[in-house]
């Protein structure tokens, strides 16, 4: 037998192994079948002559690369010059290991045992041996990872009287079960999914968040808006004047200010289109019955500091008159003047003159 041939035919199968990668494969639970064609080489001292060899292999992936295949071949062939045909069935149960299982193109190697028959025509009798094989070959999968073209060499040596063999072979590979491959998954899987992004880092991502570009530190609900504890519209981080009671009417400080109550320059007196919001503060004041109250007026900073100082307190004090002339208990109120020293708006112009001349309420805990 020519052992030149056989292992040019290894080493074409060696180098084909690195032609090219694609998206199929060979996977765990694969079972295939895989009718065969090619040529049995007989040896040289064997009084039979080489002819056509028609194979059909079925083969089971125990996992993704170690697989096992029964092979069954039939030669139709002479005995020996001159002599009746003859029938040859080489049977063989092998181990199959896969390389490059996610490729395209898949070389493997392959050893396994079985036994070679031979049935001449005529008086001759059938005759069988056992034997051993090796070989290697390669899978190129056409279509996902369900059909492959295949190509195989086999070298087969016989027990008894030590005859080699070699078998070429081509043909295609049925593959069935196993967990398929994606080819569309693959592809797309390098691709990242999207970061999502919080610009003002308060925990909500900007496609959630109702209130973005939050000042960094402020604390949040789930939407992403600040906190306002007191339900007054004012975020905490804003509000001057926390914990101010349900209902009660606020400034952009958020405190307590008793709306539209304004004075006069120089006067204490309360006007009558004012009494609305004074009884606002009274019903405000009776559903927090548990609560405490500072009334504190303010001026602007026209005369002197002590001249506005006593203006605040006297402020103070009609307001103070009113509620308490309206059913507020004198023991939840109090009354203080701050003067000119705490402007809610400037004092450059009239109107923000005008709105320093105020009462604020202010709840005591």
């Amino acid at each position: 037998m020519n052992r030149k041939t056989m292992w040019g035919a290894l080493v074409l199968a060696g180098l084909l192994c690195f032609a090219q990668a694609g998206l199929c494969e060979t996977s765990a639970g694969d079972f295939y079948l895989s009718p065969m064609f090619g040529w049995h080489v007989f040896e040289g001292n064997q009084p039979i002559d080489n002819g056509p060899s028609y194979g059909l292999g079925m083969g089971y992936q125990f996992t993704d690369s170690l697989g096992t295949e029964l092979m069954f071949n039939y030669t139709r062939t002479d005995s020996e010059p001159g002599c009746n045909d003859i029938d040859v069935y080489p049977m063989h149960v092998d181990l199959v290991y896969n390389f490059m299982t996610d490729q395209k193109l898949v070389p493997y190697v392959a050893a396994g045992l079985g036994v070679i028959a031979y049935d001449p025509d005529g008086p001759q009798q059938s005759d069988s041996d056992f034997l051993g094989n090796y070989g290697a070959g390669i899978k190129y999968f056409i279509y996902e990872n369900a059909v492959a073209l295949r190509g195989d060499v086999r070298h087969l040596i016989t027990a008894d009287q030590t005859y080699s063999n070699l078998i070429y072979s081509a043909g295609l590979m049925f593959n069935f079960g196993g967990e398929k491959a994606a080819p569309v998954a693959a592809a797309v899987e390098p691709v990242a999914s999207p970061v999502k992004a919080d610009s003002d880092r308060d925990g909500v991502y900007d496609c959630d968040d109702a209130c973005p570009n939050t000042p960094m530190g402020v604390a949040v609900d789930a939407k992403g808006c600040p906190l306002d504890t007191d339900g007054d519209g004012v975020y905490d981080y804003k509000d001057e004047c926390p914990n101010t009671p349900k209902g009660a009417h606020v400034d952009a400080r958020g405190c307590w200010v008793v709306q539209g109550v304004l004075f006069d320059t120089d006067k204490v007196n309360i006007k009558s289109q004012y009494v609305g919001e004074l009884d606002d503060v009274v019903t405000v004041m009776n559903n927090n019955p548990g609560l405490k109250f500072e009334i504190q007026g303010h001026t602007d900073n026209v005369g002197s500091a002590a001249y506005n100082q006593t203006l605040s307190q006297k402020r103070a004090w009609a307001v103070k008159s009113y509620l308490l002339k309206h059913g507020i208990s004198a023991d939840r109120l109090t009354s203080k003047g701050f003067g000119l020293n705490n402007p809610a708006a400037t004092n450059n112009t009239e109107e923000g003159r005008a709105l320093n001349r105020r009462v604020e309420i202010k709840p005591l805990f």
